[in-house]
């Protein structure tokens, strides 16, 4: 019995005729690009998160792009980000000619250390981008009053943490802007690339409105060179049959993870730390472990899915390296050697989770 990280054909079997449906009516109305599912899911959104804007966009990357832009981030400028997430939160800031400035991370949560945050503002920083990683929000009440201090804008890459709330406030709802992916694999996922940005903030929604759209607010007149970034009516329509039961899904996560953290009590290995200022959803479940090539090792060797989120660090990537040569972040570094995680998904069953554990738990010893 093999156990994948993500069981999309589970999903499928379980919402392909309303997914189905949602697809030929869509199909059948001939209208694909910015119509009228792409507007229901923004408003859907908008509601569920608890803000009043949301802008559908091609990808979480450019959802990333795009608030960073519209917060008026420019060349020369800088943004506090963490060095430990997918490139994509790097490149939104270098796409812009901005420098991102790496922060270290809490060892616990992963999450951006607020204390490092202060830490890092200059007469240049112009934004910080807290990475809510693995699907917990990152501590954003001290990262909020650093920004209201310096005056810098809050972009929150929300790309794990759809459904994921601090303090009792929805990921996204929290900063200036947040930014999500519905890349396949996430909480909330398409069926190809697409991604939103989300704010309390009508001009930044605006201006996003503006770039996503070749810089047009009306067809064939353009005030800005802006982008092709429009999510299309098909991907719309698959992710409000999703929407619908996002609640639901995460609380099988969350009973998933629970099960996980049962099992490793007592052992080498290092659950998850939940810090206590909201509800974790799981977009991963990730634990260290100082043998974590090992365990990998066995793992396939069973036939159970695992991955590295994230093996090399932004600033000790190739494309970073020679701007970062001398940065020194020991928590970020720690934590490239040591996570793992393992398959999560809420399909998960019992057995599958025991299965896990009993491979996990035979190579530590």
């Amino acid at each position: 019995m093999n156990i994948p990280m993500v069981d999309l054909k589970a999903e499928y079997r379980e919402l392909g005729a309303e997914i189905e449906q949602a697809v030929g009516a869509v199909l059948a109305s001939g209208h694909f690009i910015l119509g009228p599912q792409v507007q229901a899911l923004e408003r859907e959104v908008a509601a569920y998160l608890g803000v009043k804007h949301a802008v559908a966009v091609a990808s979480g990357t450019d959802a990333l792009h795009l608030a960073l832009r519209a917060a008026g981030v420019q060349p020369g400028d800088e943004v506090i980000t963490s060095a430990f997430t997918f490139i994509a939160t790097a490149e939104a800031i270098s796409y812009l000619g901005a420098r991102p400035v790496f922060v270290d991370i809490h060892p616990g949560t992963f999450n951006l250390d607020p204390e490092g945050v202060e830490a890092a503002v200059t007469e240049r920083t112009r934004a910080i981008l807290p990475v809510h990683l693995y699907g917990q929000a990152a501590d954003m009440g001290p990262i909020l009053a650093v920004a209201r201090r310096w005056g810098l804008k809050v972009i929150e890459d929300c790309a794990q943490s759809f459904g994921a709330d601090y303090q009792g406030r929805k990921t996204g709802a929290l900063g200036d802007a947040g930014c999500f992916s519905f890349y396949p694999s996430k909480n909330l996922g398409a069926y190809g690339d697409g991604g939103m940005v989300v704010t309390d903030d009508e001009a930044l929604a605006e201006r996003v409105r503006v770039l996503r759209d070749h810089g047009s607010r009306v067809r064939y007149h353009h005030s800005v060179v802006g982008y092709n970034s429009r999510l299309d009516e098909l991907q719309a329509a698959i992710l409000r049959v999703k929407l619908q039961r996002i609640d639901a899904l995460n609380a099988r996560r969350r009973e998933a993870a629970a099960g996980y953290t049962a099992r490793f009590a007592g052992s080498p290995i290092a659950p998850p730390a939940e810090a206590g200022h909201g509800r974790h959803v799981y977009h991963q479940y990730t634990v260290r472990c100082a043998r974590r090539d090992a365990v990998r090792d066995a793992l396939n060797q069973a036939g159970i899915a695992s991955a590295i989120y994230y093996p090399i660090p932004l600033h000790r990537q190739e494309v970073y390296q020679a701007d970062y040569r001398d940065l020194s972040l020991p928590r970020t570094e720690a934590a490239a050697r040591e996570v793992l995680s393992l398959p999560m998904h809420p399909y998960l069953t019992p057995q599958q989770v025991d299965r896990v554990c009993a491979t996990v738990l035979a190579a530590v010893g």
